[in-house]
Order: structure tokens, then C-alpha cells, then sequence
């Protein structure tokens, strides 16, 4: 397994194990490494890095850390080292802007109205309920990954379950996004996913793909 999907594996699951440990002592580490709100008391910026290395769960940590493996492992042995982890933190902090920029818009047009919000279970200050918008997980830099194997790959098979036949990578990204896209406008009730943020992952990967085809044609352009 090349080096840096190997680390980004290990790390993952350091610190997933590490969040464990700590809530045993009453630490809740998603609390400081967290993405914070900008306009929150508790924000400062270490967090767009920190925040893709936090998880919810154990379901969000093992998904996200097997698409690194599944496709990481070919981006890097495409690209080099350093270009991967180069693309891979830039998109996971481009992931954090964009849902930075959402968050800000709905504080904008619904939260700042208010000085205080009716949670369900309790009416809570809004600079409490601020800090309490949190993001975590890495699945921002997982779905740029997603792009960059449907840039670089456009015409390899996949099977996808639970679909029949497999699929184009191309096809396969695309119907990704567009998910992704109705799932962020719909805003269903209860739903916690940072679907804008993943949008935003891939938004950063194909400006950054897109760089680097126009600037070095002969380095990862495309293939079949």
C-alpha cells in the first residue's frame, strides 16, 4: 500500500480510537478539533485541518477510510506522494470553506434573527447554539478522491451494488454529485449530512485537476 494512503489509514483510525478513549474520561475531542462555525466562540482556522480527521461513528470512519484505500492507493501511485496528499488536504479545507460559506448563508438569512433557538429538547442561547455547529469527517477530501478517479479513469468498469450491471467511473461520479446536489437542496428534516461540504470536495478536486492538466498535459491527463 503506497505511503501516504497507508498513514492517512492510520491516522484515521488513531484518532477515531482516540475519541473513544477520551469521551471514557468525559473528552469530547470533536469539541476541539472539530469545524467549528466561523462566527463561533470556539472556532479557530487549525480546524479545517483537524476536522478531517475527526469521525462520528464507527460507520462514518469505515466508509470514508475504504474509499481512501479503494481508490486513494491508485491516485497515489499515479500522482506521487506528494501531489496526493497536496490534492487531499487542499480538498478536504476546501470541503470546510464551502460548508463554512452554507452555514454562514443560512445564519444570514434564518439565524440572525433570532437571539436564541428552540432545539426540541431545550431554548438555548444563540452563541451556544452556534458553537454546536460542528462539522467532522473526511468525506470532503473522500468524494474529491471520487472525482479524480472519475477524471483519470472515465471508462473503467465498476460494480456498484446494488446495481445489475456495472458502470463507468465517469457515470458513477456524476450520479454521486447530482445525489449529493438534491440531497443538500432538499434539506430533509433530521438529516446531519454535510452534503454541501462534499460538493465542495469535489468542487476544489476538478479545479485542481483542471490546473494541472492545463499545466503539465502529460502528467495524469487521462486514461482509459
Amino acid at each position: 500500500m503506497p505511503t501516504i494512503t497507508k498513514n492517512l489509514l492510520i491516522i484515521n483510525v488513531l484518532m477515531f480510537l482516540g475519541t473513544i478513549v477520551a469521551q471514557s474520561y468525559g473528552i469530547d475531542l470533536a469539541q476541539y478539533l472539530g469545524l467549528h462555525f466561523f462566527l463561533a466562540e470556539e472556532f479557530n482556522a487549525a480546524q479545517l485541518i483537524t476536522y478531517m480527521f475527526m469521525h462520528a461513528g464507527f460507520t462514518h470512519m469505515f466508509f470514508n477510510m475504504f474509499a481512501v484505500w479503494m481508490f486513494g492507493r491508485i491516485l497515489e501511485q499515479v500522482w506521487g506522494p506528494k501531489r496526493f496528499l497536496f490534492y487531499y488536504l487542499v480538498c478536504g479545507m476546501g470541503a470546510g470553506i464551502i460548508q463554512e460559506a452554507v452555514q454562514y448563508i443560512h445564519y444570514e438569512t434564518v439565524l440572525s434573527a433570532y437571539d436564541s433557538v428552540n432545539t426540541g429538547m431545550a431554548i438555548i442561547p444563540m452563541e451556544e447554539y452556534l458553537n454546536m455547529m460542528t462539522t467532522v469527517g473526511a468525506s470532503g477530501a473522500v468524494y474529491a478522491i471520487l472525482l479524480a478517479f472519475g477524471m483519470l479513469f472515465p471508462n473503467q468498469q465498476m460494480f456498484i451494488f446494488p446495481l445489475p450491471v456495472p458502470i463507468k467511473a465517469k457515470y458513477f461520479v456524476i450520479g454521486y454529485a447530482l445525489i449529493e446536489l438534491y440531497a443538500g437542496f432538499a434539506n430533509s428534516a433530521g438529516d446531519n449530512v454535510a452534503h454541501f461540504a462534499h460538493l465542495g470536495g469535489m468542487v476544489f478536486g476538478f479545479i485542481l485537476i483542471m490546473y494541472w492538466r492545463k499545466k503539465n498535459r502529460g502528467n495524469g491527463y487521462y486514461y482509459n
